[in-house]
């Protein structure tokens, strides 16, 4: 199925928090994958399926030592785990230092995850810039996401960022909703002005509280949170752009929050 690289230039502001947003609220099987070279923190950051922490030893790291020899796509699914909702994430490497034993990873991985059986692939990249070899497993992708706040520097550092990566690109703005509209359309004659053949220009809310709802951090209602309610928005038009949403498809269960977590 179809391999879509989330990343950002400047600060990579809410990649890692977007990815889970947009896996969760995905209308079809769906693998959230952490790329980044710089290191990740789902292992700390969200609980298993059995309300435990996640095993840092299987992820990305398990996967490289074993696919020396070749790596074929259906070997992804054996290093995988299922967050509390039952969303599979392959979980990354939890710091940048061991991205030097992985340097030659980067492509076979992005072939593997493009041509993964039964899911799309949601590959959370990071920021780009430091790590050239990502542009490997960019190439690989149906379709890149650029995110961005709407300020000028981090504008600035989105148009040379559209110049530099081949492939079909959509541009998603961290928004405040007070200015959710006008911060997305601003950052749409920007992008519009620079003759790069950008496929939409999207919106993502800026919300602090729906961040940490997702961490399982709090109770309440995460599915009526601003963030999942543009996730739910932004994964809907992206997955029928990759490939038709077919009747059936069903939604991945919301993470929970953990008992005794604040409500």
């Amino acid at each position: 199925m179809a391999l879509i690289a989330l990343a950002a230039d400047k600060g990579a502001p809410g990649v890692t928090t977007a990815a889970t947003a947009l896996g969760a609220v995905w209308p079809r099987p769906v693998l959230l994958a952490e790329c980044d070279p710089s290191g990740g923190d789902l292992v700390y950051r969200l609980p298993g399926a059995d309300g435990g922490v996640l095993n840092p030893a299987r992820g990305l790291l398990s996967l490289g030592a074993t696919a020396r020899r070749g790596l074929r796509p259906e070997q992804v699914h054996e290093h995988t785990q299922k967050l509390v909702g039952g969303l599979d994430v392959l979980t990354g490497i939890t710091h940048g230092e061991q991205a030097a034993g992985l340097t030659w990873l980067w492509g076979p991985l992005g072939r593997a995850l493009s041509a993964l059986p039964g899911a799309d692939v949601l590959a959370d990249c990071g920021r780009l810039g430091a790590h050239p070899q990502m542009a490997d497993l960019i190439a690989e992708a149906e379709v890149t996401l650029l995110f961005t706040r709407p300020s000028l520097d981090h504008v600035a550092h989105l148009r040379e960022r559209l110049m530099l990566i081949v492939g079909q690109i959509g541009v998603v703005v961290i928004a405040d909703p007070r200015s959710y509209r006008a911060s997305i359309d601003e950052v749409r004659r920007i992008v519009a002005a620079t003759n790069r053949d950008v496929a939409f220009v999207a919106g993502l809310a800026y919300d602090p509280k729906g961040a940490e709802l997702l961490r399982g951090q709090w109770g309440g209602r995460l599915d009526r949170s601003l963030l999942i309610r543009t996730a739910r928005e932004l994964a809907g038009r992206l997955a029928a752009r990759v490939a038709p949403v077919r009747p059936g498809d069903a939604v991945t269960d919301l993470p929970r929050p953990r008992s005794g977590d604040r409500a």
